[in-house]
């Protein structure tokens, strides 16, 4: 029998593929310890191996045309950043594809260091309903998409450990599930439903998604701010139509944004010749209140 532990994730910039990977990675180096392989059938070609599956990276606009299906022996770590405090509501449909098939999913989000609001129990939520059993989860901090100076550089060497950590708890408590039902399928699943789903922060039913405001309460709509280009600066490499998540930067017309712009701002910042820039009053204004109302360093949270 074999157990695939993977990665799942978008990410715009980065950093959710960062944590992702790094706990998925460090859960099966513990899980495929010898001494934690047991004997499912008394049979000595009969034990539990633990396989690092190729991870899933569905932010390019394509892997999201795909229908992923998991089952019983998949145990993956599923990652989206945190936008307006929520699930980025440009995934809910790709989300509604997921089948779960009673696979293991360990949820995490990664947000700008203000706050992931409801995000953390929504996706929890999400991947229950899509057939996944929840058995634990956590929310990191990574760079904020609109800054360079709010959470800089993280997750840093401290968030890695921390992740580290956090796959060691996760991989404790697999092992003793699997342990205590004999490494049965059947009897896993059974434990799993009734164990419920890892409690988490976060309220239920969802709020709405978080609003930028000015310092009077006036909300600050900044849906329809995209990043304008510096054309004296481009030289048409077509790195940032590649790193589009939402595919609004066309072959043809590299730099510039045509369609849907969530703020990844993974162009921008990716971008080797910084010609990708905003200069949007109310967007400018809101990354300055972000960063000077959340510059104390948040710490992740991980629920096991």
């Amino acid at each position: 029998m074999e157990k695939r532990i993977r990665a799942m994730y978008f990410s715009g910039t980065g950093t959710t593929a960062k944590v992702t990977s790094g706990v998925a990675y460090r859960l099966w180096e513990l899980m495929d310890k010898s001494e934690h392989k047991i004997n499912v059938s008394g049979e000595t070609d009969d034990e539990i191996n633990y396989v690092k599956a190729a991870n899933i990276n569905f932010t390019p606009l394509k892997a999201r045309e795909k229908v992923y299906t998991f089952d019983e022996n998949d145990i993956v770590v599923f990652g989206t950043p945190v936008i307006a405090g929520r699930v980025p509501n440009v995934l809910l449909k790709f989300l509604d594809t997921l089948v779960g098939g009673g696979a293991i999913v360990v949820p995490v989000v990664l947000y700008g260091n203000r706050n992931y609001d409801d995000a953390l129990i929504e996706l929890r939520n999400i991947l229950e309903e899509k057939g996944f059993h929840t058995v634990a989860a956590a929310a990191f901090i990574g760079e904020h998409s609109f800054s360079r100076t709010l959470a800089a550089g993280r997750p840093d060497i401290h968030d890695m450990e921390i992740a580290g950590e956090f796959a060691e708890q996760v991989a404790e408590k697999l092992l003793k599930l699997i342990r205590v039902t004999g490494g049965d399928n059947g009897r896993l699943t059974a434990a799993l439903e009734a164990a419920g789903p890892v409690h988490v922060k976060g309220h239920d039913p969802i709020r709405p998604y978080y609003k930028p405001q000015d310092r009077q309460g006036n909300h600050i709509n900044i849906l329809k701010v995209i990043p304008k280009l510096d054309a004296s600066k481009c030289t048409g490499c077509g790195l940032c139509v590649s790193v589009c998540p939402m595919g609004s930067i066309k072959e043809d017309n590299p730099g510039v944004v045509d369609g849907i712009c969530i703020k990844c701002c993974g162009c921008q910042k990716k971008c080797p010749e910084g010609a990708l820039y905003f200069d949007d009053p109310g967007y400018l204004y809101h990354k300055e209140e972000l960063e000077l109302g959340y510059a104390d360093r948040k710490e992740p949270e991980l629920f096991i």
